[in-house]
């Protein structure tokens, strides 16, 4: 097949990018001809697409207004005037995964609405963007409505990438076709170590807590727990620094891997996530999880089996003590490799042919 993959900004190889890089080097492996089109490339893409023998072509605007957030920024232009992409030609196979141009595709691969994202994370905002955007909310919920079905009409497949993710668009009255998980490298993120150190606890905060409740962070390390935190540093650190808190700052996957396969438990204090990389990588390399018993992170953890579940932000504390005191057994972290060999990418993509190959 020749495939074409559209995405948001290529400023990063993280977030809801990912699963088409990991698709696209995967599907090329095994003979497809793979192209990436997105809006922006950054240098360092850019040369791992080459060494990787994947084609690359822009498409649309390759500047942003907000450039902290560039793909904030195609979002919102989006919203009032998308960008839209005429297929070169008619044998590609199209899967638009961007949140900001309009396709004609085979499939569209629906990774949660910002608006949605928006709403879980506006009480850690600043107070520069949180005010706005609690103003203009209802009218960006309305816009993104809009643009989501001109990617339903453009798209002969409508797919999410989880159960949850799903549910939120069936409530704007969207049919969705199938539900496909991301893939993660399963070949990277495995465990390094037979005898782990579990001296401490793994973390992680994105953008303004969007993976990291600050306040849950603070109160488990109050609590007594040792906590390694890994990603961007929040914007008002001081708030969250304790003497039980370590900040590592952003770290490569080798050093991420270690961290993961040495942690005594990964802490993951989301406060939204329609599908969740962190639980996954950190299963992969055998290291359970504490974390929320909704959205993403609800369909790939197995309560007191690759990990706990709870309701509140008491209970996450109450059972991070515990877990520390008791410790995890080795039985445990083999079945949470193995749990997460099922979003292996090498299995996903045969997911994702299997239903290319059935759609004319």
């Amino acid at each position: 097949m020749k495939l074409l993959f559209i995405t948001d900004p290529l400023i990063t190889s993280a977030g809801a990018v990912r699963p088409a890089l990991l698709l696209a080097k995967q599907l090329h492996l095994w003979g497809h001809s793979v192209e990436i089109a997105s809006p922006q490339f950054a240098e360092e893409i850019v040369k791992t697409l080459e060494l990787e023998g994947l084609q690359h072509s822009q498409v649309g605007p390759s500047f942003s207004l907000i450039r902290s957030f560039p793909t904030l920024d195609a979002w919102a232009r989006g919203l009032v005037k998308p960008t839209r992409m005429i297929q070169k030609e008619e044998s590609d196979v199209v899967i638009n995964t961007s949140s900001c141009v309009v396709a004609s595709s085979k499939v569209y691969y629906a990774q949660g609405t910002m608006t949605r994202a928006l709403d879980d994370i506006s009480a850690d905002m600043p107070s520069i963007y949180k005010y706005p955007y609690r103003l203009l909310a209802s009218t960006l919920r309305l816009l993104e409505r809009r643009l989501v079905r001109k990617f339903r009409m453009a798209s002969k497949l409508f797919v999410a990438n989880s159960t949850f993710c799903s549910s939120i668009y069936k409530e704007w009255g969207f049919n969705v076709d199938y539900v496909i998980h991301p893939p993660l490298d399963c070949d990277m993120f495995k465990p390094l170590s037979y005898k782990p150190s579990e001296d401490y606890v793994l973390t992680h905060i994105g953008t303004y807590g969007k993976e990291g409740k600050l306040s849950l962070i603070r109160a488990v390390a109050a609590s007594g727990v040792r906590i390694r935190v890994f990603g961007t540093e929040p914007h008002h650190r001081r708030q969250i620094e304790n003497k039980n808190i370590t900040f590592l700052g952003k770290v490569s996957e080798k050093k991420l891997t270690e961290l993961y396969s040495n942690a005594l438990f990964t802490l993951f204090a989301f406060n939204h996530e329609p599908f969740g990389y962190i639980p996954v990588e950190s299963m992969a390399c055998g290291t359970p999880v504490l974390t929320f018993d909704r959205q993403g992170p609800a369909e790939t953890v197995t309560d007191f089996q690759t990990g706990w579940l709870v309701k509140t932000d008491e209970e996450v504390v109450k059972m991070a003590k515990n877990i520390c005191k008791e410790g995890v057994s080795k039985s445990r972290r083999e079945v949470c490799r193995k749990n997460a060999l099922a979003y292996d990418v090498k299995k996903v993509s045969r997911e994702w042919i299997d239903i290319l190959e059935s759609v004319e």
